[in-house]
């Protein structure tokens, strides 16, 4: 028996024992990397940089996917579109700086020569970018949308994106022949939109899982190259989600069970126990995804040179945090921040106190000062994180030259060691319930999850040189190491 039929039959096994239904439909990370959701943590396009992304059906049978590109501060759209993948396609594209591509513009935009269907088509050439393409917008956070963060179309810069599966295409239907290759092409993309929306969406059926993706962060003048896989999301619907351009649906809270669909259940393998948490759709389906990704310390390794031949960053992404913290009827709708975030998003931050405990590689620790991250801004809380994409930069410089950054001071420790980050109060350290500022909403048993839902990565940069000026550029990218805690407010452990 293989890994993968030998996960599922331990699944099963573990369904028919508890007596718990359709497991396999309730939402997780899959570990190897296949589902129907992606989540990419990061895209950014300062420092003369550009990023990379691929997305690919491993299926015979053609996709319907909402792709949304989301900037870092409050997670506000910049691009959505519907790309439409045949059997066994591959989709790639580069997000890049406008001024970069001798294109006019502040912000960023996207361009691809693959021969894919999107809706819409990439269609404006200009500069030295090689195929058509799209800028990045600014309307939704921008007029009569503003959320009091930047308002520039230099927002659209860095962030993270996402590829949601709305569909499995019926390969009867006309939407098929559209965006099936032939000879490499397809030949009907400019029908593929009115084929998808035609008959409410009839071309379409609940999408199975076997996506995949991956992105790069890549500068070409420096040699640096951060490449990372895309976190995947299986059982995330178990009914089409069929949706025309132009919308912000479906999106994370569009998680399903089967029908009748009034939960939205996750699986969240925790500490060794897998854990079965089901939420109510109608006001909680949201809890379901950031329940997959809930941390209570994140754990990785760091490098400052104070030579600046080695440094590091690291990205932390909280994927699901606009629908906790935006006071937009499309988010939260509340002026109030929702569990299990603390605060609402105003003039351009959203900040969640966390804690750091900083080593070098041999025990050695220090204390970090009042805020935590240099220098400390006037009026921010303690050592805190305050975008939906952040960046912590070690010992002064940032490597992705991001603009979201903080910073942590190195130099009592030397060039390299470890870092854990804590989401939970110091009280009782994730392993224990307390009142909690990052507790998240109980699920129907009263389960909580003590912590915040992140994704992300560390990435690092060496630099070499020899006695003939040589230069040697050497990058890495690891991802996040985690530890997460559920518990009843009882303190009895999830189920």
């Amino acid at each position: 028996m293989n890994r993968n039929s030998l996960t599922t039959a331990v699944v099963a096994g573990i369904a028919g024992v508890v007596g718990i239904a359709n497991m396999a439909n309730a939402v997780n990370l899959n570990p190897d990397g296949l589902g129907q959701t992606l989540l990419y943590p990061y895209y950014t396009t300062n420092a003369g940089q550009q990023t990379l992304l691929s997305v690919v059906n491993t299926t015979s049978i053609g996709k319907a996917v909402k792709v949304r590109f989301l900037e870092g501060y409050n997670s506000r759209e910049v691009l959505d579109f519907n790309l439409f993948l045949s059997p066994f396609d591959v989709w790639t594209a580069t997000v890049f700086k406008l001024s970069d591509g001798n294109v006019s513009g502040a912000g960023a935009g996207i361009f691809s020569q693959d021969n894919s269907c999107t809706a819409p088509q990439f269609t404006k050439t200009g500069g030295i970018v090689p195929a058509g393409y799209q800028p990045f917008l600014h309307y939704a956070y921008t007029g009569s949308l503003t959320d009091g963060g930047p308002t520039s179309d230099t927002r659209t810069l860095e962030g993270h994106f996402e590829m949601i599966s709305m569909g499995d295409i019926v390969s009867t239907s006309a939407l098929s022949a559209d965006i099936t290759h032939v000879n490499s092409v397809p030949p009907g993309c400019s029908k593929a939109e009115t084929d998808f929306e035609a008959n409410a969406f009839a071309s379409i059926i609940a999408p199975k899982s076997g996506l995949f993706g991956a992105a790069s962060v890549v500068n070409t003048g420096n040699g640096t190259y951060y490449t990372y896989n895309a976190d995947a999301l299986d059982g995330f619907t178990a009914a089409p989600l069929g949706r025309g351009t132009g919308t912000l649906d479906p999106s994370l809270n569009s998680v399903n069970d089967p029908a009748p669909a009034t939960t939205a259940t996750a699986l969240v393998f925790n500490n060794g126990t897998l854990v079965t948490a089901a939420y109510p759709a109608a006001t909680q389906a949201i809890d379901a995804v950031s329940a997959v990704f809930s941390a209570n310390n994140l754990y990785n390794q760091w490098q400052a040179a104070t030579d600046h031949t080695a440094g590091s960053d690291w990205v932390v992404t909280f994927p699901t945090k606009r629908f906790y913290v935006d006071p937009s009827p499309n988010y939260a709708g509340t002026a109030a921040p929702i569990a299990p975030f603390e605060s609402a998003f105003s003039k351009g931050l959203s900040c969640d106190v966390i804690g750091i405990s900083l080593f070098d590689r041999e025990e050695n620790t220090t204390s970090t000062p009042t805020c935590g991250f240099s220098p400390c801004p006037p009026g921010q809380p303690p050592s805190s994180l305050c975008h939906e994409t952040n960046v912590i930069s070690f010992g002064g410089t940032s490597i992705l030259g991001s603009n979201l950054t903080s910073n942590i001071d190195t130099s009592a420790l030397g060039d390299h060691g470890w870092l854990a980050l804590s989401f939970t109060d110091s009280a009782h350290g994730g392993t224990s319930p307390a009142a909690d500022a990052h507790a998240s909403r109980p699920d129907t048993t009263g389960g909580i999850f003590y912590g915040l839902p992140v994704t992300g990565f560390e990435a690092e940069d060496f630099v070499t040189s020899s006695a003939g000026s040589v230069l040697g550029n050497y990058s890495g990218v690891y991802r996040h190491r985690e530890s997460r805690f559920c518990a009843t407010a009882a303190g009895a452990a999830c189920s």
